[in-house]
C-alpha cells in the first residue's frame, strides 16, 4: 500500500521551481521564497506561469514524483511522467478487456452505482443533521430518485443506457443542491452544474476540486500499473484519462462535493475570494486556492474504516485503495470491481 506522501501545491502564479542540488527552490520575482529536500515529497501541483526547470522535471521523472500543472484556474494541462511502470500483462489485460462491451458495462455499472450512492449519502446527511435548515421534503424526494436509479444502475445491459441513467440522476442530484448550502446563499447561489467556464463560485469551486481529485485519481493508477487514459465508462479520447475519470465518479460526491460544502458552511471561504472575468466565467483568487488546497490536505489526512477492506485507512489513501482493487479485478482475483460506498 502507497503511503500518502506530501504534496506540495505552487498556488502562487509568479513562482517558478527550479532544482539546487538535492533540494526545489521557490523563486517570486528572482527572490527565494522556498526551499525544501525532494526526497521528502510524493507529487507536486503547479498552478504557476512561468512552471518549472527542465532539471527539477527531469529529478522528478527519475525519482517518480508526480509532477502535473494546472492553470491558476485549476484546469489539468498536462502531467510529466518517466519511464511507464507497472506489470505490462496488466495493461495488456487491461486493453484487451477495455474492447469487451460486457466487462465495459459491469466495471462502469460499479463506478456508477458507487457514485449515485454516495450522492444519496451526501443528502441523506443533511437531512439528519440539518433538518431544521434544509427542506427536508425536497431533499428525500431527491434521495428516493437517486434510490430508485440505482436499481435502474443494477438492470443496465448497454453503456449507452448506463450513461443516460447516470446524467439524470447527477442532474437530480444538482437540482437540490443549493438545499445542502446553510449559509452564504447570496454569494453561492446555485441553479446548475456549469463547467468550462464555471459560471458561479460554487460550481468554480467544485472544478478546482474536481480536477485535484482527478489528479490524485491518476497517480493512483499509474502507480498500481494500470493505464488512466483507456477507460470503461467515458469513452477514449487522445489527452484525456478516462479511466481517472470512471474511477472519481465515486469519489466525487465525497471527497469533492462535502468538502465543498463544509468550506462554505464554515465560511471558512467567502465570496469576495472569487473573481469574475469579462466571458463570464468565474475564478478563484490566490488566497481562496490557498484555503482550499489547505483543506484538502487536511481532508486526506481523516481516518476511516474502508468498507470493503474493513480497515482503518488514512482518507487519501482511497484512491490508491480503489486503484489496487480494480488491478486485482482486471488480474481476475476479485469476481467484480467493488466501488467505495461511503458509510
Amino acid at each position: 500500500m502507497k503511503k500518502i506522501g506530501n504534496v506540495l501545491y505552487v498556488t502562487t502564479p509568479e513562482a517558478y521551481l527550479s532544482l539546487d542540488g538535492e533540494n526545489i527552490v521557490i523563486k517570486k520575482e528572482s527572490a527565494v521564497s522556498m526551499r525544501l529536500p525532494l526526497h521528502n515529497l510524493d507529487g507536486i501541483v503547479c498552478f504557476n506561469y512561468p512552471g518549472v526547470s527542465p532539471a527539477l522535471m527531469g529529478a522528478c521523472a527519475e525519482r517518480h514524483v508526480g509532477l502535473a500543472f494546472l492553470n491558476p484556474n485549476g484546469r489539468f494541462l498536462a502531467r510529466v511522467t518517466g519511464r511507464v511502470q507497472g506489470n505490462l500483462l496488466l495493461r495488456k489485460r487491461q486493453y484487451e478487456l477495455a474492447a469487451k462491451e460486457d466487462t465495459c458495462v459491469a466495471i462502469a455499472t460499479s463506478c456508477v452505482l458507487g457514485k449515485v450512492a454516495n450522492s444519496r449519502k451526501v443528502i441523506e446527511r443533511a437531512v439528519r443533521d440539518h433538518a431544521i435548515l434544509v427542506d427536508v421534503p425536497a431533499l428525500r424526494a431527491t434521495s428516493a430518485a437517486l434510490k430508485e436509479s440505482l436499481s435502474s444502475i443494477q438492470q443496465c445491459t448497454g453503456l449507452d443506457a448506463l450513461r443516460g441513467i447516470e446524467g439524470n440522476a447527477a442532474k437530480r442530484y444538482f437540482e437540490t443542491f443549493r438545499e445542502l448550502i446553510l449559509h452564504q446563499h447570496e454569494d453561492f447561489d446555485f441553479t446548475e452544474r456549469s463547467r468550462r467556464p464555471p459560471q458561479d463560485p460554487m460550481n468554480a469551486l467544485l472544478s478546482f476540486l474536481y480536477t485535484l481529485l482527478a489528479n490524485e485519481v491518476t497517480s493512483a493508477l499509474e502507480t498500481v500499473g494500470i493505464d488512466p487514459y483507456v477507460g470503461f465508462l467515458h469513452a477514449d479520447r487522445p489527452g484525456r484519462p478516462s479511466l481517472a475519470l470512471d474511477m472519481m465518479e465515486e469519489l466525487r460526491p465525497v471527497f469533492a462535493d462535502r468538502l465543498a460544502l463544509t468550506l462554505v458552511n464554515r465560511k471558512q471561504i467567502t465570496g469576495k475570494g472569487f473573481l469574475r472575468k469579462e466571458g463570464g466565467g468565474v475564478l478563484m483568487d490566490d488566497e481562496t486556492r490557498k484555503s482550499v488546497v489547505t483543506a484538502w490536505q487536511e481532508r486526506k489526512r481523516d481516518e476511516i474504516i474502508h468498507p470493503y477492506l474493513k480497515e482503518r485507512v488514512a482518507f487519501g489513501l482511497v484512491p490508491h485503495v480503489q486503484a489496487s482493487l480494480l488491478a486485482r479485478y482486471l488480474r481476475g482475483d476479485l469476481d467484480a470491481y467493488p466501488p467505495f460506498f461511503w458509510n
